[in-house]
């Protein structure tokens, strides 16, 4: 395979899905394992252990064209997507001081908070490289990718500046999430989305539909903090709270019970009391409720752009990853059309 294919650079005009998903995967592979000696030690570490890719999988399934088919563009995008999201976990392994992440060492739990943050910023350096590298760029400026990572930052800082603020309203925590997770699917969305139609009504349905997609993701993570055990997760849990991070589980469960609201606040509250108190309470109930309400609305949004049936059921393929998650739904790798 050429560099070219792998930068996704027109070789041919269109790939079939399962093609554009592996060129993706291996891009990614590529520029961790392949990246300036300098650097390198620290990248291959990560790409020992990459995610399941549903940003870019829901990329390059907003991408397919009226045959179905993934243009090469839309593999470089969704390379740019998943380094960008890589760098993002990566800083906030430091900020979280966290030990493993997909099952490994996170990268300053083994090299050092410094080099972390260094091999983050050359990752976030190499994505917005990557995805000014397509053919044509200018055509796709409206995409605006330094707007969204702006955003993605904004609800990183709006999370640590209510880091231990108790009095956290339902509101006030969507508006943080909406930009800290859920820009960033809404951008996998819009730039896929702009490889095949140029209609800013239906852009825009798309837009919504992975912003939608995004809170779906991150409300379900929150419950994942409170219902699974490490091992199961691969990754820290029960280590919100412990971290001074506010979830929706514990918001609902403390404006339902001001005796429970007001022994927290006095640290009456020791973590394991809290997160069984929770659970007991429903908070991971009344917050995967919240996030059906988002599983309905990102439903409609998908429903009305009048799509193949092969393009649907790609596209809710990440809708239903986000909602059902890690035990309940099949790994979106192996995810093949009925």
């Amino acid at each position: 395979m050429t560099n070219r294919e792998l930068l996704g650079d027109p070789v041919q005009l269109r790939y079939e899905f399962e093609e554009a998903f592996d060129l993706m995967a291996l891009s990614v592979e590529k520029h961790l394992s392949a990246a300036p000696a300098v650097i390198r030690n620290y990248t291959a570490h990560l790409a020992k252990s990459t995610g399941k890719f549903i940003r870019a999988y829901g990329l390059l399934a907003c991408s397919m064209d009226e045959e179905d088919k993934v243009p090469p563009e839309a593999v470089t995008l969704a390379s740019a997507v998943e380094l960008l999201h890589l760098a993002t976990l990566v800083h906030d392994d430091v900020i979280d001081d966290a030990d493993t992440r997909r099952g490994i060492e996170t990268l300053q739990q083994k090299f050092g908070k410094k080099a972390a943050v260094i091999c983050g910023d050359y990752l976030l350096s190499l994505a917005l490289k990557l995805a000014a590298s397509i053919p044509e760029r200018n055509e796709y400026n409206a995409l605006d990718m330094p707007n969204y990572l702006c955003r993605i930052c904004m609800g990183e800082l709006r999370q640590e500046i209510n880091n231990g603020n108790l009095d956290l309203s339902v509101y006030r925590y969507l508006s943080i999430i909406k930009g800290k997770t859920a820009a960033l699917f809404e951008a996998s969305f819009h730039g896929g989305a702009m490889l095949s139609t140029k209609d800013e009504k239906k852009l825009r349905m798309y837009r919504k539909a992975g912003n939608h997609v995004g809170m779906i993701f991150q409300l379900m993570d929150d419950c994942i903090d409170y219902e699974m055990e490490e091992a199961q997760a691969k990754k820290n849990v029960r280590s919100d709270y412990e971290e001074g991070v506010v979830t929706l589980p514990l918001i609902h469960t403390m404006k339902q019970d001001e005796s429970f609201s007001g022994q927290v606040k006095g640290g009456l509250v020791s973590a394991r009391e809290l997160y069984d108190r929770v659970l007991e309470a429903g908070g991971t109930v009344y917050t995967k409720a919240v996030a059906g309400r988002y599983y309905a609305k990102a439903s409609d949004a998908i429903g009305n752009l009048e799509l193949s049936q092969a393009k649907k059921a790609r596209i809710m393929t990440v809708v239903d990853k986000s909602y059902y998650g890690i035990k309940n739904h099949k790994n979106i790798k192996q995810h093949k059309e009925e």
